[in-house]
């Protein structure tokens, strides 16, 4: 290898340098970077990365990035969290959050992703760029492409949350609602992208957009105090955010950053767009696509790029996938807020809910390290929690009339208390 990085066919192994592209043109499987860690070693070493930016350019040189390029937006380094009071409900004793729906600038964790990928379009000299998006990457793309001053055109379906479409918008981005589903919308990047020659994050910069997710494994790393986890949860759309943190942990293991140890990855979705965890339950290793409906949007992807890697990646490490209902969902959403104050999208709430699936179904111990991924904010998808709570009437600024309240509220909780009672006692 004559740079730090190249892109690789992941099948048959061509090379293909360094250039705008996703697909080999012998075999038309999907193209990765792959880096010289030989050439890696001497600077990613924990020294390095510890005197390093606070954010995800402290791990550059495992990312493909130029050594000329200079980073505008810092993203990443998010909190790794105890859970604790959740871990209680749900009957783990040793688990942690990795909270990315506070990841700057646009509270997901696509602003990794896209930092390297619009890294990239800037060296290949794009002006353009662009993505078809289920949300998060649309605020992702808008933010960080106004940041460095390219034009943006954006495609989302037709349905996508309200406030996903703001948050896009008010960064000047061209968004462009199509009638149909993210799969309508991700074929017609494609063509686009080869018509006008601009640079898709997640079409002809794919490769290097999906090195961004390692950025996510690296710090949970880091933040374990250079050690690994015994598990995983991650969410599913595409499929890479979970063949990208298995990466970053071989790569770490193979730098000598980390202890090698055993590491099970588990995949979680929607019920209501589930083509990854129906393929690992059927023992299948492709996909059979699906039609999205589910209130998880951001997961809405029925026939994932990464779809059979991400299947790979689950069944090797010795894991599994689950899927959730959208009242499950919500419901995830709920018990991560109560508990651990951390107010999560759809996407964290199919997460949550299948973490205590996993617990309860025995797949996960009790005593072994978990990390679980929340990779979005809550105040994004809102929609969902409408009517999910009471508005009570105003109560006039005077202490009897507090007091009277107060009195009203215990009589409610202990009529809930004592009907649950009576419930289980029939039971």
């Amino acid at each position: 290898m004559t740079t730090a990085y190249e892109l690789r066919c992941r099948e048959c192994g061509k090379s293909y340098g360094n250039q705008p592209l996703s697909i080999c043109d012998d075999c038309f499987s999907p193209l990765e970077v792959d880096f010289d860690l030989d050439y890696a070693r001497s600077r990613f070493t924990r020294d390095a990365i510890q005197s390093g930016p606070l954010n995800i350019w402290r791990y550059r040189a495992l990312l493909p990035v130029a050594d000329s390029y200079i980073p505008t937006t810092p993203t990443g380094l998010t909190p790794l969290m105890e859970a604790p009071r959740l871990g209680a409900r749900i009957g783990a004793k040793n688990l942690y959050i990795k909270n990315d729906a506070v990841c700057l600038p646009t509270l997901s964790f696509k602003d990794r992703v896209v930092a390297v990928a619009l890294a990239n379009a800037v060296s290949f000299g794009f002006d353009t760029v662009g993505c078809s998006s289920t949300g998060n990457l649309a605020n992702a793309v808008a933010a960080g492409a106004a940041r460095l001053g390219l034009k943006t055109y954006i495609l989302v379906p037709g349905d996508l949350e309200p406030a996903k479409i703001l948050n896009t918008q008010v960064y000047g981005a061209n968004l462009i609602r199509i009638d149909g589903n993210y799969d309508h919308c991700n074929r017609l990047c494609s063509q686009i992208a080869e018509k006008y020659n601009w640079g898709f994050v997640n079409v002809n910069l794919r490769p290097y957009y999906a090195e961004g997710s390692k950025s996510v494994g690296f710090e949970i790393a880091e933040q374990l105090g250079w050690r690994l986890p015994d598990n995983v949860v991650v969410p599913m759309a595409g499929g890479s955010l979970i063949t990208k943190i298995r990466k970053a942990f071989k790569e770490l293991v193979a730098l000598g950053l980390v202890a090698d140890k055993p590491v099970k990855f588990f995949g979680a979705q929607a019920t209501g767009c589930s083509p990854i965890t129906t393929a690992v339950r059927n023992g299948a290793d492709g996909i059979e696509p699906q039609r999205p409906n589910t209130i998880a949007r951001s997961l809405a992807i029925g026939n994932p790029a990464d779809g059979p890697y991400a299947i790979r990646a689950i069944r090797d490490s010795g894991g599994w996938a689950e899927d959730v209902s959208d009242v499950e969902i919500v419901s995830g959403i709920q018990e991560l807020a109560e508990t651990e104050g951390v107010f999560t999208e759809t996407a964290g709430g199919v997460t949550t809910a299948v973490t205590a699936r996993l617990y309860a179904s025995g797949r996960i111990k009790a005593d072994e390290l978990t990390v679980s991924c929340i990779t979005g904010n809550g105040l994004k998808t809102t929609d969902v929690l409408q009517g999910a709570y009471e508005a009570h009437e105003a109560v006039r600024p005077r202490m009897a009339d507090f007091a009277a309240y107060i009195e009203q509220q215990d009589k409610l909780e202990n009529g809930r208390a004592l009907s649950l009672a009576g419930a289980v006692y029939a039971d």
